[in-house]
């Protein structure tokens, strides 16, 4: 079996993927909430929880990941606000989970992602392609992280590298932001996020002569920012 790690898997869109690729990979999930993590992998074979400070994170924290064939970096966070409401701080965090947290994971494990000529899936946002009015310091993260993605390709061919772009997807970081919002959670409006872990897993599954560089989902119906 391929090995997988993906980060915010204790729920959303990472707990989804993680399912989806539990039937043909070992998994180590990753995240903060070491008892949400310990229950996904009880339920899922060959999966092992990593609860991890991703801002933190080390060379000590992964040790022994010698091979890793696909990596999934899905957690994130989001603070609403328009640039004149915004200070420094909210800029500070979003930037260091949304980025800096994803380059230096992706950094640690390049030698284990080259053993295996890995995949790496990156977890954007319709964000990522336009930045909205109340909207900017998590686009702003989107758009670099947009760039990482780009870099990393270029940087390392043997890899493959994919960005995904959702619109708004019915997980509980969806209903934090519809409550900055001032709006109803209405999930029926909204992406699955079963539905997005189907289209990382196309990307993963596509053949060797194949190598999906971007793709964007966006709701049938209802707002797509």
């Amino acid at each position: 079996m391929r090995t997988a790690l993906i980060t915010g898997a204790s729920k959303g869109v990472g707990e989804a993927i993680a399912r989806a690729l539990a039937p043909t990979h070992r998994l180590i999930l990753g995240g903060r909430d070491q008892a949400a993590l310990d229950a996904l992998a009880a339920e899922l074979p060959a999966a092992r929880a990593w609860p991890v400070e991703l801002a933190d994170v080390t060379e000590r924290d992964v040790e022994g990941i010698d091979r890793l064939d696909v990596l999934v970096h899905s957690a994130g966070v989001v603070t609403l606000g328009r640039i004149g409401e915004t200070p420094a701080d909210v800029w500070r965090r979003t930037m260091d989970i949304n980025v800096v947290a994803v380059a230096e994971l992706t950094r640690l494990l390049l030698p284990a992602l080259r053993a295996a000529g890995g995949h790496v899936v990156l977890i954007n946002s319709g964000a990522g392609q336009r930045a909205n009015p109340g909207w900017v310091s998590y686009a702003a993260s989107k758009f670099a992280l947009r760039a990482f993605a780009d870099g990393l390709r270029l940087e390392e061919p043997e890899l493959r590298v994919t960005t995904v772009y959702p619109g708004r997807v019915a997980t509980d970081m969806q209903r934090g932001v519809r409550a900055q919002e001032g709006g109803a959670f209405e999930p029926e409006k909204y992406l699955e996020p079963q539905t997005v872990a189907r289209a990382v897993l196309a990307a993963i599954n596509a053949g060797p002569d194949a190598h999906l560089t971007e793709l964007t989902l966006r709701p049938s119906e209802g707002p797509v920012s």
